[in-house]
C-alpha cells in the first residue's frame, strides 16, 4: 500500500455547538494538509477555534461535518474502541498542564503508553529510558512529577507522547505554564524530536517565540483559516518573521505582558497582534516596518534625526 504524502489532512471540517436557541459555529470548513516531518503552528485570538480544531484532529471530539484523515485513514466515524487504538499508536498528545500521573516516576509515566499498545514494538521500560535520555532527563528517571521543574515535567510529557513512535504529535500550548527559560528548553526539545525522528508536529500557541520557529504558520480567525491576502494577518506574519530574525541575533528580547498591554491602537484581547505592533514600533528606521505599521491602522512612531524614538 502506497504511503500517503501527508500525515494529516482535514476536509471541510466543521464544528457547531448548540447553546439554548443559539448555534455557535466554532469551525467553519477547515481544509488543510500537513506533510510528513513538518512543524506546523496554529495561532489566533481566543475563541478562534484553535483548541477545537486540535481536539477534532486528535479524535477527542466528533466534527459536525467534514473529515479528518491520519496517515491516510479516515478517523471521523470510527468507533470509540478504534479511535482509542489510533490515539495510542498514531497520535501523541502534549498538553499545557502536563497531565502526568503524580504517583508514577518519569520512567513509569513514559512506559505506560507502550504497555497499553497492541503493537508492542518496544520493551516499555527500555523505550522510556531511551527517550528520556534523548531529551536530557537521564538523571531524572526515578523522580516523580512533584520532584521535577515545570520544564522537566513538560519534557517527560513529550517523551510520553513519543513512546509508541507516532507519526503525529499534537501540542496544545506546550509552553503556556512555563517561564521564558523553560519554554526555550521545551521548544528545543520539540525541534530535536522533529529533526531526529521525522515526527510531524502541530502546535497551538499564543507564544510568539514558538510561532516564529515553526516551518509553517496557520492563523485562525472566527473558525476559519485567515487569508494571507488579509492586510492585518499579513502584517502579523511579517512581524513574526522579524521577531525570529531579531531574537536569533539577540537584538530583541521577549516582550513582557506589561509591554504587550502598552501597545497602542490594538485590541488588548489580541495579544499576538499587540506584540506584532510592538515589534514593528521598535524598528522605526525600517521603511518596511513603517509600511506594515500603517496596515495595522496607525502611523509609525516619531523619530529623531538619528532614527531613534523621539
Amino acid at each position: 500500500m502506497t504511503e500517503a504524502p501527508y500525515v494529516l489532512r482535514t476536509e471541510d471540517l466543521q464544528k457547531s455547538f448548540r447553546t439554548g436557541e443559539v448555534t455557535v459555529h466554532a469551525l467553519r470548513g477547515i481544509s488543510m494538509e500537513v506533510q510528513r516531518g513538518e512543524f506546523l503552528g496554529i495561532i489566533g485570538p481566543s475563541g478562534s477555534g484553535k483548541s477545537t480544531l486540535l481536539g477534532l484532529i486528535g479524535g477527542l471530539d466528533t466534527p459536525t461535518a467534514g473529515r479528518v484523515l491520519i496517515d491516510g485513514a479516515d478517523i471521523t466515524r470510527l468507533s470509540e474502541r478504534a479511535l482509542t487504538r489510533i490515539r495510542n499508536e498514531k497520535i501523541g498528545f502534549v498538553f499545557q498542564s502536563f497531565n502526568l500521573i503524580p504517583t508514577l516516576t518519569a520512567l513509569e509515566n513514559v512506559a505506560l503508553p507502550v504497555q497499553f499498545s497492541h503493537r508492542r514494538e518496544f520493551t516499555p521500560r527500555q523505550r522510556a529510558r531511551d527517550i528520556l535520555e534523548a531529551l536530557g532527563l537521564g538523571d531524572r528517571l526515578h523522580h516523580r512529577p512533584s520532584q521535577l521543574s515545570g520544564g522537566q515535567q513538560q519534557r517527560v510529557a513529550i517523551a510520553r507522547a513519543l513512546a509508541n513512535n507516532p507519526p503525529l504529535l499534537l501540542a496544545d500550548e506546550p509552553t503556556g505554564n512555563l517561564d521564558t527559560a523553560a519554554s526555550a528548553v521545551v521548544l528545543d526539545a520539540l525541534r530535536d524530536v522533529q529533526r531526529l525522528t521525522g515526527t510531524t508536529i502541530v502546535v497551538v500557541t499564543h507564544d510568539m517565540g514558538v510561532a516564529s520557529q515553526v516551518d509553517r504558520l496557520i492563523t485562525l480567525v472566527d473558525g476559519e483559516i485567515a487569508s494571507q491576502a488579509n492586510d492585518r494577518i499579513a502584517a502579523q506574519r511579517a512581524a513574526v518573521s522579524w521577531l525570529k530574525d531579531k531574537r536569533a541575533t539577540g537584538e530583541l528580547k521577549a516582550l513582557t505582558p506589561e509591554q504587550i498591554e502598552q501597545a497602542q491602537a490594538v485590541r488588548q484581547s489580541d495579544a499576538l497582534l499587540a506584540e506584532a505592533r510592538a515589534i514593528l514600533e521598535r524598528l522605526p528606521g525600517d521603511p518596511a516596518a513603517r509600511a506594515w505599521l500603517a496596515q495595522l491602522g496607525g502611523g509609525a512612531p516619531a523619530t529623531d534625526d538619528q532614527g531613534g524614538l523621539s
